[in-house]
């Protein structure tokens, strides 16, 4: 199960998390097999934890994490969705991040 922030409860859902990462990496090089590998990943990673519930947030951080990996592009485009990004402000200190974990 996972827990949302105002504490319902979903199944956990993969296709949720595919089509939610597909989005992110519309229109950049980034494969379906490579999109698959982040899914299973995240999807094992919290099955390891043997932990009957996951907050979204732990689901929502893992996906950022790999997707930083493999396309910064679509990292932000995610983390603007999921976080929820409101001004530009916001979208600008991401990117400072992107670029200090760079250095």
């Amino acid at each position: 199960m996972v827990v949302k922030s105002d504490g319902r409860r979903e199944t956990f859902d993969r296709d949720k998390i595919l089509r939610g990462v597909q989005t992110a990496c519309s229109k950049r090089p980034v494969s379906m097999d490579a999109i698959n590998h982040l899914v299973d990943k995240v999807e094992s990673s919290l099955r390891d934890n043997n932990r009957e519930e996951v907050s979204s947030r732990q689901v929502g951080q893992q996906i950022m994490a790999q997707l930083r990996e493999i396309d910064e592009v679509a990292y932000v485009r995610f983390a603007s969705v999921y976080r929820k990004f409101q001004a530009k402000e916001e979208f600008l200190e991401e990117l400072k991040g992107l670029e200090e974990k760079r250095a």
